[in-house]
């Protein structure tokens, strides 16, 4: 079945619903929780583990996790802020491994990190902007603390309530508010730092661009192009 077919054939289907057909083997209700859940799931999991390939097997276990145990799933929670502290246990878990490899072994360095996400086809300068824009911000995000990184992830991109990332993370909401606002402070702080480093490029004269105005004038000139002496 196709998405759209997929989407309109449940649309509107209470979380404990698709639960429940899930739980009885319906293989199109698998899809659509995937499909609907996929990127905060996704984002849930890149947020902590800062690797794009490692977050999509963290997920891909995480709803494998939660098929074996979606037939004890109860709608007192909201079925996808069951879902993320699903992903943020796996991915909490995977990290702490990480940490603790890391102590016997030094990793050479972080991998270069893909685009997050494809989009449609746009003006080479204008796609290379956006691309550098998104890899600043992905870095800026990468390099916070996990604990405010986890938080800022679901409220600020995913855009998940305060008493939602509490109940995922497992955290007090008084602690989701205090490291969302850290974690704000800590994220413009270090785009202004780039910002303030990028003002003595800017609008720069050297290089391509001068040597195109050199060879316009000259090749100018050498057409016959009217001189101030004549």
């Amino acid at each position: 079945m196709r998405p759209a077919q997929l989407e309109a054939g449940h649309h509107g289907i209470a979380d404990a619903e698709i639960a429940r057909r899930i739980a009885a083997g319906d293989q199109d209700a698998l899809r659509l929780l995937m499909r609907r859940h996929n990127q905060t799931l996704y984002r849930a999991a890149r947020g902590i583990l800062r690797d794009d390939a490692e977050a999509e097997d963290c997920v891909q276990e995480a709803y494998l996790r939660a098929y074996g145990a979606i037939g004890g799933f109860r709608d007192e929670a909201k079925l996808s802020t069951w879902l993320v502290r699903i992903v943020v246990n796996e991915a909490l878990g995977r990290a702490r491994k990480r940490r603790r490899g890391a102590e016997v072994i030094r990793l050479d360095g972080e991998p270069e990190e893909p685009s997050m996400t494809q989009s449609a086809p746009e003006q080479p300068d204008r796609g290379a902007a956006r691309a550098e824009t998104r890899r600043l911000l992905e870095s800026r995000i990468d390099a916070l603390p996990e604990a405010f990184r986890a938080v800022f992830v679901l409220r600020a991109l995913e855009e998940m309530s305060v008493e939602e990332t509490a109940a995922a993370l497992e955290i007090p909401e008084a602690t989701v508010r205090t490291r969302f606002f850290r974690a704000r402070g800590l994220l413009r702080e270090a785009l202004a730092r780039e910002i303030d480093s990028a003002f003595d490029e800017a609008f720069s004269f050297a290089g391509a661009r001068c040597d195109r105005i050199v060879a316009g004038v000259f090749a100018r000139l050498n057409q016959g192009a009217p001189s101030c002496h004549s």
